[in-house]
């Protein structure tokens, strides 16, 4: 009875370990052109080791939108291939830069093609996460994008940002929903007079 006990026990963790697998680039292309809406809350890393935390809402192609929890009270918004960042505790105007001088234009592009020449510059298994590290081919000095992908189902759990300047910032997601309707209004480059509505 041992024996039987201990062969099934083999046998069960041998299929566990079959079953974890790095992800195909292809697959997580799919996974990524198949959303078209999705909200999250999030906790961030800063590269001062700061931890910040708040929601996040993404409509492909383009707009995205982060309103960080007090007391940081701020908002990102990305629409119209602008980055849009209201920072109220630094009593400066918005700054605005173009999308696609950051990694995340490379989830919010309106097709995307991970096995695109040059694109991907890392493909890895760590054991729980198939882990990618992407780039604009034609700018890498823009920095690079490392994304963080579950299976069964395949979703995004998180991603790591490495800016040209040599920053780092994390963002672990919360659970992902996927596949509502989310208004326009939200990624208005507004002053952040949305914060706490429902959507």
């Amino acid at each position: 009875m041992t024996r039987i006990v201990l062969a099934i026990a083999v046998l069960f963790s041998a299929s566990l370990a079959g079953a974890a697998e790095k992800l195909p680039l292809s697959d997580i292309s799919s996974y990524l052109n198949g959303i078209t809406t999705a909200k999250a809350t999030f906790r961030q890393v800063n590269d001062d080791g700061t931890i910040s935390t708040g929601r996040l809402w993404l409509r492909r192609p383009g707009r995205m939108r982060f309103e960080y929890d007090p007391p940081d009270s701020g908002v990102v918004v990305s629409r119209a291939g602008a980055v849009v960042i209201h920072d109220p505790k630094s009593n400066q105007p918005p700054e605005t830069y173009p999308l696609k001088r950051t990694p995340l234009s490379i989830i919010l592009a309106r097709q995307v093609d991970l096995g695109r020449a040059r694109m991907v510059v890392a493909h890895d298994f760590d054991g729980q996460h198939t882990i990618v590290v992407a780039q604009d081919p034609e700018k890498p000095e823009y920095g690079r994008i490392e994304m963080y992908f579950a299976d069964d189902p395949v979703h995004l759990t998180g991603w790591v940002i490495h800016d040209g300047n040599g920053g780092r910032t994390s963002v672990e997601l919360g659970e992902l929903e996927t596949g509502m309707t989310l208004s326009d209004t939200l990624f208005q480059s507004g002053d952040g007079n949305l914060f706490g509505a429902d959507r």
